[in-house]
């Protein structure tokens, strides 16, 4: 009995490890892509809140960053994209359309409602040059590159 119940015992330490391990290499590959989608819930007139993924790529050339975002079910009028410094935000609105007024959902996996995501550009890009194209529910956004300056050093002068 002892030997079969340390068999058990070791079988749920393993089968905990490997769901463990699971869980944080989900958490880490797309943590970032978790995003929070608020949506004004008609029936009650409050906001309700859900999480939802926004996955991205983020690839560095010589000459430019391109950004691939996939946003599926979206308008691109319902997108906005702004840079500020270092900091690439790409939020918007994505519809809840029923299809039809028969029946209930028992399952509704999908994010809906408006939403912003914020990515840190790893150089200065040229945001008056950027460009953006959204197609089959992909956003790609292109920045040129600078030679901008991220930062300045400050001199530290004696007191007078």
């Amino acid at each position: 009995m002892d030997t079969l119940t340390a068999h058990w015992r070791q079988g749920a330490q393993q089968a905990w490890a490997s769901l463990a391990e699971g869980w944080n290499d989900l958490r880490r590959r797309a943590g970032g892509a978790l995003t929070r989608f608020l949506r004004k819930d008609a029936a009650e007139g409050e906001d309700s809140a859900g999480w939802g993924l926004v996955s991205a790529d983020l690839r560095v050339e010589d000459e430019r960053i391109i950004v691939r975002m996939e946003l599926p079910g979206m308008n691109r009028e319902d997108l906005q994209i702004d840079i500020d410094g270092d900091q690439l935000s790409v939020s918007g609105e994505k519809h809840f359309e029923q299809e039809s007024g028969d029946g209930s959902y028992r399952l509704l996996q999908c994010a809906y409602g408006s939403f912003r995501r914020d990515l840190i550009l790893p150089h200065a890009v040229d945001a008056e040059r950027t460009q953006a194209r959204y197609r089959n529910g992909v956003l790609r956004i292109d920045m040129p590159r600078t030679d901008g300056d991220s930062g300045r050093r400050i001199p530290v002068r004696a007191a007078d």
